[in-house]
């Protein structure tokens, strides 16, 4: 029997980076969380403690922090130009992969002009000052590999919940059963979505908000069945409206509303107070993808809650 060094790979895990720019009165800012990881020639350092083929991972933290010196661009842009840098430094890498997280930041808007010479009328947005946007994450994913390149755009924790148009029910039964069939729920999700474009010169930006608005719209006027249907419908609209997009793959956890007993109290409860329980609960997961499109495993190594 022999026994082997199987995949491995190493970096530096999630580089807070906030860069501003104060090039005109209006600032701007962005907001970063980047991981870097790199595959190649690593036997050595595993079997006997050779680091000569270890690019530290301080080095791949300061790399971060310099690119960023040179601008960030969009999140898929500065991805990329990072893994390109850091799988072609040295001979014996042959791959990195870089996540980015980017929080977003809305600008403050201030009743009155008198407050600040930052801004020129009341009601308008403060030149310096933000307010955090909320949980939901702008995510990307780049992975090179030799000569191929794979960009994974997506986000993370876009909370969405719709007070009727949602049905459960049909549902096979045995004795642990105890869930109620309903033609009408609270269906409430915190959508995970990740989408693999098509190579090519892409507006990284304009495509983000248009695969947003599109599962988002989709929740919406999506009469659905099980939250399965809602997922299912949410990337085929993606598809549909976006050839750029390879493949998506949504997880979206169900945070379920339960109605609340009022009886002990005197009162009916006419689907007006539920309590929300964050755990457990149900979690849906799938990939919508074109059948004409080659399979990127390899775009997805590292990447959690991908099915």
């Amino acid at each position: 029997m022999a026994i082997r060094l199987g995949p491995n790979q190493y970096g530096k895990a999630e580089v807070r980076v906030v860069a501003v720019d104060r090039s005109s009165p209006r600032h701007t800012l962005v907001d970063l969380n980047v991981s870097t990881s790199l595959r190649g020639d690593f036997t050595a350092a595993h079997a006997t403690g050779d680091n000569s083929h270890v690019l530290t991972t301080d080095t791949q933290k300061n790399t971060v922090f310099a690119f960023a010196r040179e601008g960030v661009g969009t999140p898929e842009e500065f991805g990329l130009r990072l893994a390109r840098h850091l799988a072609g430094s040295y001979d014996w890498i042959t791959g990195a992969r870089v996540a980015v997280a980017s929080y977003g930041w809305d600008r403050i808007t201030v009743a009155g002009a008198e407050h600040d010479h930052a801004f020129r009328r009341a009601g308008a947005e403060h030149d310096h000052a933000f307010r955090r946007a909320g949980a939901e994450v702008r995510t990307a994913v780049v992975t090179v590999d030799g000569e191929d390149e794979h960009v994974i755009a997506g986000l993370a924790d876009l909370v969405v919940l719709k007070t009727t148009g949602s049905e459960f029910r049909g549902f096979p039964r045995d004795r642990y059963t105890t869930l109620a069939e309903t033609t009408d729920r609270v269906l409430a999700t915190a959508v995970t979505a990740r989408w693999r474009y098509r190579a090519g010169d892409l507006d990284y930006d304009a495509l983000f908000a248009g695969v947003r608005t599109a599962l988002l719209e989709t929740f919406a006027s999506t009469h659905s069945l099980a939250l399965q249907q809602s997922l299912h419908a949410m990337g085929v609209a993606v598809l549909e409206q976006f050839p750029e997009v390879a493949e998506i793959r949504l997880s979206m956890p169900n945070r379920h509303h339960f109605l609340q007993d009022l009886s002990a109290f005197g009162l009916d409860n006419p689907d007006v107070v539920y309590h929300a329980d964050d755990r457990p609960y149900g979690l849906i997961e799938g990939t919508v993808l074109r059948d004409d499109v080659p399979p990127a495993e390899i775009a997805w190594q590292g990447t959690p809650g991908s099915c």
